[in-house]
C-alpha cells in the first residue's frame, strides 16, 4: 500500500553523520508508513555502525520539516473497516517516537517551518531540536476530532503552567520562541543558516557535541506569547471542565481569551472531553512510552467508538468545506463518563509486546 521508504526518504551518510530527509515536499512531508519504516530501518543499521556518531533529521524543501501524518489514509481504512491496518501504522510511528527518544547516539532535528502533529512525534524527543523564524509547531488533532498523540501528550503535560492544556485543547501554533518556552524546542538558528550547522556537525571540528555547535548559530527569541499569556491561559484552563474552561474564558477582559472560548465552541465537543482529561493522565504517568501507550488505546477507541475522526478528516483535510458536523454537537451532550471511557479502553493489541 505504501511507497517503497526509499521513495520519500533520503538516507545518506555524510562524514559521521546519518542523514534521514523527508522527501515529500508536495505534501510538507507528510509521513506514511513507508517512511516511519525506512526512518526506523535507518536507525537500526547506524546504531552500532563505527563511523557514525550522530543522526541528522530535516525535510525537504522550504515549506516544513513534516506537517504530520497521512490521515487521509487512516480516514479510508476506518471506513474500510481495516482497524488492524491503521493500528500497525500506530504501532510503527509510536515506535519509532521512543525510539528518537531513547537512541544511544544524540539525534539532531531540523524543525524547519510547519511542524505538525507527526512531524512533532519525530522532531519533540529528539535530543537537540532546532526551530527557525519560519518554525510553526502545533499539535492540531482536536481539529479533526482526535487527540494530541505521537507522545504530544507528554510534551504538553510538562508545558509551563496550563499552557499544555491551551495548546492542546485549542491546536494553537507555536512559533519558535513559544515552542523553546514550552519544551517543545531548544535552538532557535536563523534558517540560512542551517546549511552552516549542517556542515559543523558533521566536520566536528571544535567544539565536539551537537548542543555546543547549535549553540555557536542560536540567537535568543524574542519573548514568548505563551508566556505573557500566562496569566488568563493558567487562569482558565486550570478549571475542572471544557465547559468551565469556557465559562473562565468568558470572564477574562482579554481579547484573545474570549478569541480562544469562540474557538473551543466550534471544536469536536468529545475530543475537547477525551484531550483535557488525558492530558492531565500524562502528567501523571512516569515516562513517554506509558504516554504512547495511553495514546494508542485513545486512537482505537477513537477510531472504533467515534464517528467525529472521520468526520474531522473529511472537513479539514479531504472535502475541504471546513463544517464538520460533530456527534455529538455540543459539551452538554457529552456523557458524563466519556472521558473515564476512552481512557479505561483496553486496545486489540498491546502496543508494548
Amino acid at each position: 500500500m505504501s511507497e517503497r521508504p526509499a521513495s520519500r526518504l533520503l538516507v545518506r551518510a555524510e562524514g559521521s553523520v546519518g542523514r534521514v530527509t523527508l522527501d515529500r515536499p508536495e505534501a510538507i512531508n507528510a509521513v506514511d508508513h513507508g517512511m516511519i519504516r525506512g526512518i526506523a530501518e535507518a536507525l537500526d543499521r547506524w546504531e552500532h555502525h563505527p563511523d557514525i556518531r550522530l543522526v541528522l533529521l530535516d525535510g525537504a524543501g522550504d515549506r516544513g520539516f513534516c506537517a504530520g501524518g497521512d490521515v487521509r489514509t487512516l480516514r479510508e481504512q476506518i471506513l474500510a473497516g481495516d482497524a488492524e491496518a491503521a493500528m500497525g501504522f500506530f504501532r510503527d510511528e509510536y515506535a519509532l517516537n521512543a525510539r528518537i527518544a531513547e537512541y544511544p547516539k544524540q539525534i539532531v532535528v531540523f524543525a524547519d517551518g510547519v511542524t505538525m502533529g507527526g512531524g512533532i512525534g519525530l522532531a519533540g524527543h529528539a535530543s537537540v531540536r532546532i526551530v527557525t523564524e519560519r518554525s510553526r509547531l502545533a499539535m492540531p488533532e482536536t481539529r479533526i476530532g482526535f487527540t494530541p498523540d505521537v507522545g504530544g501528550s507528554w510534551l504538553l503535560a510538562h508545558a509551563p503552567g496550563r499552557t499544555g492544556e491551551f495548546l492542546a485543547l485549542t491546536g494553537g501554533t507555536m512559533d519558535a520562541a513559544d515552542a523553546i518556552y514550552a519544551g517543545f524546542a531548544d535552538h532557535l538558528v536563523p534558517a540560512d543558516r542551517l546549511d552552516d550547522v549542517r556542515h559543523a556537525l558533521v566536520t566536528r571540528a571544535d567544539p565536539d557535541t551537537p548542543t555546543e555547535i547549535a549553540m555557536l548559530f542560536d540567537e535568543t527569541p524574542e519573548p514568548a506569547r505563551l508566556a505573557a499569556a500566562r496569566e488568563w491561559i493558567d487562569d482558565a484552563f486550570a478549571a475542572a471542565s471544557v465547559p468551565e474552561i469556557i465559562a473562565r474564558l468568558r470572564e477574562r477582559s482579554e481579547p484573545d481569551a474570549g478569541a480562544t472560548a469562540d474557538l473551543l465552541e466550534a471544536q469536536a465537543p468529545t475530543a475537547l472531553t477525551v484531550t483535557l482529561a488525558a492530558v492531565r493522565s500524562a502528567r501523571g504517568l512516569p515516562d513517554l512510552r506509558a504516554a504512547l501507550a495511553q495514546e494508542y488505546a485513545l486512537v482505537e477507541w477513537f477510531g472504533r467508538t467515534q464517528p467525529d475522526l472521520v468526520e474531522g478528516i473529511r472537513a479539514q483535510l479531504v472535502d475541504k468545506d471546513r463544517s464538520p458536523r460533530w456527534q455529538p454537537a455540543t459539551l452538554a451532550d457529552v456523557p458524563a463518563d466519556t472521558a473515564e471511557r476512552a481512557l479505561s479502553f483496553t486496545p486489540t493489541a498491546p502496543l508494548w509486546s
